[in-house]
């Protein structure tokens, strides 16, 4: 992998930590305005309401989870390690970085990490 192909990966996952850290304000405003609107209401409402809330906390859980694969990865960037699988050590192909620009394994350590997982179904 080259300089350009770094400076590449840095501005995407630059606009991608951007765009989540934009869609959690934008959640969270959303949020605040679902609360402020609770007023008194009968149990159906309260239990729609119950339930739009816990679907905005895990909206905004899974936007916090990938921010933090995000900030990893420009971590990685900084200190030279990114683009390496953190199980086996070798490059991760740069399709699969351009796909997953956060990437922390390459395929066949992910695919291997997943197996099991899927066999058990």
């Amino acid at each position: 992998m080259n300089e350009e192909f770094y400076a590449e990966m840095e501005r995407l996952l630059l606009n991608l930590r951007r765009e989540i850290l934009e869609s959690i304000a934008a959640e969270d405003d959303d949020f605040r305005g679902m609360i402020n609107a609770m007023g008194i209401k009968d149990l159906g409402d309260v239990a729609a309401d119950d339930i739009a809330s816990k679907k905005m906390e895990a909206l905004n859980q899974h936007a916090a989870n990938r921010l933090k694969s995000v900030e990893a990865a420009l971590t990685r960037l900084k200190n030279g390690r990114y683009g390496m699988c953190l199980q086996c050590g070798k490059a991760i192909p740069e399709e699969r970085l351009r796909a997953i620009p956060y990437a922390v394994m390459c395929v066949s350590c992910k695919s291997g990490e997943e197996g099991p997982k899927r066999k058990s179904w």
